[in-house]
């Protein structure tokens, strides 16, 4: 545990124990040695002991990191506009016009995307939910019920597996950098693959050969440096791909923090993106706080558009956060807040700061979004687009 740190208390630190006997136990039925995949997936989704299916409060001022939701309803109002553009082309072609949301977080951008969409009068006919933690669906459910009319609370609906035909707008926010990813280093050697072996004070790193062809081919590709570390996130492909194979029309729209590929192994990026948080901490130790802290990597997005095309998707776009928002209209949502009324435009004038800016959000957090059938020009992607750049 870092010292300089909040320290967890009595609960956290049993939790975590828990989580690192169970992890022990895979270890061992694994031969002694898993890679960091298995690792990533067992800290962040074992039933009940994860940090994603765990019950320790993880958005927000009091949690661990702090999502676009979370910082102001201008975020989902804003996006509405181009939610209510794609299901107003469904509606027009009388098909089905649905949302379905990965990983909804507490959810506030569902409760606040319902009641803009309501505004624009261009509701949904189901919100569908899909969340693999049992925790944050109960959190889902109580933010909604709080905040909604019986009228949308009944739109929403709570999915374990994804629909195998689904017409609407696939959301996914922040999801992406939670995909278990492998940990690769170029040596003089050869390549190497990261994991972990048990020891007596909890796990240690050890690096073993790549044995995977799909990992080796790729990363042969890159003719990365000798010294060179990185990720690999192979899940990102088999996401895309089913989520592909369930829409058969409307759009697939994702946000998140990453880079095109030949930013992403940029030879000075030659310590990967991997990174923890921990009560508003940054650090690069997965091997602590098991079941307390997140654990991400960026987004590879190049792997993201070839498994979208790859899958019958045509790519709409990429460009970054701010460019989307205000393609979208963030702005003409702020300027209808009077400047005078101070105690209200000054707190959305900031948060949108926040979401626009090069130096917060804005330029890191990139958006793609792929189509199917439905061929529209989509209001968020009208200007500003670097599908070259993927």
């Amino acid at each position: 545990m870092h010292t300089s740190f909040p320290q967890p208390d009595s609960d956290a630190v049993a939790h975590s124990a828990a989580l690192l006997s169970s992890i022990q136990s895979l270890i061992a039925s694994k031969g002694g040695w898993i890679n960091f995949a298995q690792l990533m997936d067992a800290a962040l989704y074992t039933p009940g002991l994860g940090y994603y299916s765990g019950g320790a409060k993880k958005f927000g001022l009091s949690g661990d990191f702090v999502t676009a939701p979370e910082i102001s309803p201008l975020f989902a109002q804003t996006v509405a506009r181009q939610v209510q553009q794609v299901l107003n082309a469904l509606q027009t072609q009388n098909k089905p016009n649905d949302i379905l949301e990965l990983g909804a977080g507490t959810g506030r951008l569902a409760k606040d995307l319902l009641l803009e969409l309501s505004k624009l009068e261009q509701l949904p006919t189901r919100y569908m939910i899909l969340e693999v933690s049992a925790h944050l669906r109960e959190v889902q459910q109580a933010t909604l019920k709080a905040a909604l009319p019986h009228d949308l609370i009944e739109r929403v609906v709570w999915l374990d597996a994804l629909p195998n035909h689904f017409d609407g707008l696939i959301f996914a926010n922040e999801v992406l950098d939670a995909l278990p990813v492998h940990i690769v280093k170029k040596t003089l050697e050869g390549l190497s693959e990261m994991g972990v072996v048990s020891a007596h004070d909890g796990l240690a790193w050890e690096e073993t050969p790549v044995t995977s062809p799909a990992l080796k081919d790729f990363v042969e590709a890159l003719h990365l440096m000798d010294g060179y570390t990185t990720e690999i996130c192979l899940a990102a492909s088999g996401l895309v791909s089913s989520l592909a194979n369930s829409l058969q029309s409307g759009m697939l729209l994702m946000i998140d923090y990453g880079f095109s590929r030949a930013e992403y192994y940029h030879p000075q990026r030659n310590q990967g993106t991997l990174m923890c948080h921990y009560r508003h901490r940054s650090h690069g130790d997965p091997l602590v706080y098991l079941g307390l802290q997140d654990i991400t990597a960026h987004v590879d997005f190049t792997r993201v558009a070839e498994a979208g095309v790859a899958n019958d998707l045509e790519l709409v776009g990429f460009l970054t956060q701010a460019q989307f928002l205000i393609n979208a209209g963030i702005t003409e949502l702020l300027q209808s807040t009077p400047a005078s009324d101070a105690a209200t435009y000054l707190p959305l004038a900031a948060s949108a700061q926040k979401l626009l800016s090069p130096a917060e959000m804005g330029d890191l957090f990139k958006v793609i979004a792929f189509e199917k059938n439905l061929d529209i020009p989509y209001i968020g992607f009208s200007s500003g687009d670097k599908s070259h750049t993927l």
